[in-house]
């Protein structure tokens, strides 16, 4: 996260100039690298440097914001951002499932790995080169990506084909938006943070992401710790099929659902709703934990899944309103902003939610907000202080010109 922290408004920037695709081949490509590196660390400042370059020179991210949000119609937007976030969230749920069954196969499946095989020696391996390989494939896919930065090219039909795409795709006022963004040839970083829908909206989106990532520790932590402590006492695997069945559950919500909530009620209302609501729904996880059985297995299930629908919901109508805010040709560098800043609070979230939880186990007995109400108490003031800052005078909605909206 720090990496990426350092080098996102770079890549943001490359891909203004150059095009999303380069980009995106590049990121993929280092992805294979030092992700087999990663497994092959036999130590541990190998590991974290490792990380650190795959962190830096993979810049996939915010070009890939950019690009979802220009293949698709101004219509069709928010399906695909929101793809963009479910595949983040399917990641999320397949990684660690992955290095959980495929980590240590020595010892797991003796009688297919020995203990003097590479698989033996670097006990971490495996799972990196299954990603690796997967990394593989996609950056030989994305060999076929269409580029959707527009760049004038000497094969005058190649070009009216395209400026007929764009035309249908974004209408007048957007085209004419990408023609003078085309004329600059290169992003204003400076005019870019004079840009206050973007920096609101980067601003907001940041509070949230550090109660989501503060949450995402927490719930694990508190899953597994015993119920004398106010936890579920649930095993690794329990904690696994709740965030399995989380993520399906967040995958067609995204697919199907999450459009036409869009489109009724906008970006920024998604959002406040979303927030909204997730703050009696944190407030009852300390009662859940005093189920049992079937009923604390389908509550926890269902309230697991609303939660994630929520964050993402949130998620999304932000990442609408910082693509809006700003021309085709600012997207990759406001997106790169968007990431590095992300990255910072995200680096903070899980060793922040960490130290809560840790400091409220120690407050078993107090009268004010014991345990863990104490640890759902503090999300939801961070929560709550995102929901506020979705309002106006914070939070500025983009131009018309930039969003093409009426």
């Amino acid at each position: 996260m720090f990496g990426r922290a350092l080098t996102s408004v770079l890549w943001g920037m490359i891909a203004d100039r150059y095009g999303r695709k380069p980009v995106i081949l590049f990121g993929s490509v280092t992805l294979v690298i030092f992700n087999t590196l990663f497994g092959l660390s036999t130590n541990f400042w190998m590991a974290v440097s490792t990380r650190f370059l795959l962190g830096s020179l993979s810049g996939i991210l915010g070009p890939m914001r950019a690009y979802a949000s220009e293949i698709c119609r101004k219509e069709y937007q928010a399906l695909g951002l929101s793809i963009i976030s479910t595949s983040w969230g399917i990641g999320l749920v397949i990684g660690p499932a992955l290095g959980g069954y495929l980590a240590q196969p020595a010892e797991k499946y003796p009688n297919i790995f020995s203990e003097e095989s590479l698989f033996g020696r670097f006990p971490y391996l495996l799972p990196c080169l299954i990603i690796s390989i997967f990394a593989l494939g996609v950056a030989v896919l994305s060999c076929w990506l269409p580029e959707t930065l527009h760049i004038h090219t000497k094969n005058k039909v190649l070009e009216d084909s395209y400026d007929a795409l764009e035309a249908t795709a974004y209408g007048p006022s957007e085209k004419g938006n990408m023609q003078n963004s085309e004329e600059r040839h290169q992003t204003s970083l400076q005019s870019l943070l004079k840009n206050w829908p973007l920096m609101s909206s980067i601003i907001v989106y940041c509070v949230f992401q550090l109660h989501d990532m503060a949450y995402s520790e927490i719930f694990s932590l508190w899953a597994v710790s015993p119920r004398k402590y106010g936890g579920l006492s649930y095993s690794t695997a329990d904690v696994g099929e709740v965030l399995a069945v989380s993520g399906f559950g967040l995958l067609l919500f995204q697919l199907f659902l999450y459009p036409l909530v869009e489109r009724f009620f906008g970006p920024i209302m998604t959002s406040r709703i979303g927030a909204a609501l997730s703050i009696p729904l944190l407030s009852s996880y300390p009662f859940i934990a005093t189920l049992s059985g079937l009923s604390l297995a389908l509550l926890i299930g269902c309230a697991s899944l609303l939660k994630n629908v929520l964050s993402v919901s949130i998620t999304i109508g932000l990442f609408l309103l910082q693509n809006r805010a700003v021309s085709q040709g600012e997207r990759g560098a406001a997106n790169g902003i968007s990431l590095s800043a992300m990255s910072l609070f995200k680096a903070l979230g899980p060793a922040g939610g960490g130290s809560l939880f840790s400091w409220a186990q120690k407050r078993q007995n107090v009268a004010f907000l014991p345990g863990d109400h104490m640890v759902f108490f503090v999300l939801n003031v961070i929560e709550a202080i995102g929901l506020l800052m979705t309002f106006k005078p914070f939070l500025a909605e983009p131009a018309v010109d930039n969003c093409n909206i009426s």
